[in-house]
């Protein structure tokens, strides 16, 4: 493996990216919206009985929240208005982590779009339909989350003011209460121990999490041919491979332990695990992951301990 002597300085580097990341904002906040708008008529709400629907409180109405949420009985008694809030509200947030590595900015010709373009716009459509819930959302390790308003554009300029956060390889390590729930949207190609051990931890503190895979389809079927040399974008470094054909069968079988062991860091922490091609359509990804997270928060609400989340 030879490293390269010419790689730019990496504020340089940085400063590229972001300014490439200021002028795509536009185009993957609009198609958040568009892709959350149309999944939307695919989810029945994530609401289900059980001891996290109890009443909590009243709180006040603020700014930006959706007006029906507003308690219109409890309202009418005073010159201010009410929302009436559950427990699992008061308790429950829900984070998002978007990788924006150098990796993510990969993309072959059969692919929609980079990576990169995918996890966020899926990231922010998620955080979309999360506050239509409810939810209060954030994204991971940049500011508090938010429950109202529009989330797309607050959490895409959150993001942009710290895109060196999101460049990092993985995300923050601080502690992921039990009340809390984490979506790490990634391609996850950090060596396996790092990923195994962060999901140990969180798992261990009493946070629930989802990984959403994000892969090109050139980097699932390895379809090349001939002599070939490996480049990686995050450390500029490069690996003569021999014959492309000859190295498939290697490659294939280290994705696939690579996948394993992810799924199976996953499981032993009860937490889900999905894989989206960036070949494929965006809405059924976010159907996906959507839907994994309602079926974590029918499981929660059936276990009495959960305390609502």
């Amino acid at each position: 493996m030879a490293i390269a002597t010419n790689t730019p300085p990496q504020s340089l580097q940085r400063s590229v990216q972001a300014r490439s990341l200021a002028d795509r904002l536009p185009y993957l906040t609009l198609e958040a919206r568009r892709i959350a708008l149309t999944t939307l008529a695919g989810l029945h709400g994530r609401r289900q009985a059980g001891p996290g629907e109890s009443f909590w409180q009243f709180r006040a109405f603020t700014q930006g929240e959706s007006a029906q949420r507003i308690d219109w009985r409890r309202s009418g008694r005073d010159d201010q208005l009410f929302v009436r809030e559950r427990e699992w509200e008061a308790a429950h947030t829900l984070w998002i982590w978007i990788d924006a590595s150098p990796s993510m900015q990969f993309r072959s010709a059969s692919a929609l779009a980079e990576k990169l373009d995918h996890a966020a716009i899926l990231g922010l459509a998620l955080a979309d339909l999360l506050v239509r819930g409810g939810e209060r959302v954030g994204l991971w390790g940049m500011g508090p989350p938010v429950s109202g308003g529009d989330v797309i554009d607050l959490l895409a300029m959150q993001w942009l003011a710290h895109h060196a956060i999101a460049e990092q390889e993985m995300p923050v390590d601080k502690p992921l209460s039990r009340h809390h729930e984490l979506v790490l949207v990634s391609d996850f190609l950090n060596p396996l121990p790092q990923w195994q051990r962060q999901i140990k931890r969180w798992g261990q503190q009493g946070g629930r999490g989802h990984l959403l895979r994000i892969i090109d389809p050139v980097e699932a079927q390895f379809p090349y041919r001939g002599q070939g040399e490996l480049i990686s974008p995050d450390i500029d470094a490069r690996l003569d491979i021999g014959d492309a054909e000859t190295f498939r069968s290697i490659y294939q079988a280290r994705m696939n332990a690579h996948d394993a062991g992810l799924e199976t860091a996953c499981k032993s922490q009860n937490w889900s695990w999905l894989k989206h091609r960036s070949d494929q359509p965006l809405p059924t990804g976010l159907l996906a992951l959507a839907g994994r997270i309602i079926q974590n928060a029918s499981t929660l609400s059936s276990i009495p301990s959960a305390e609502g989340f």
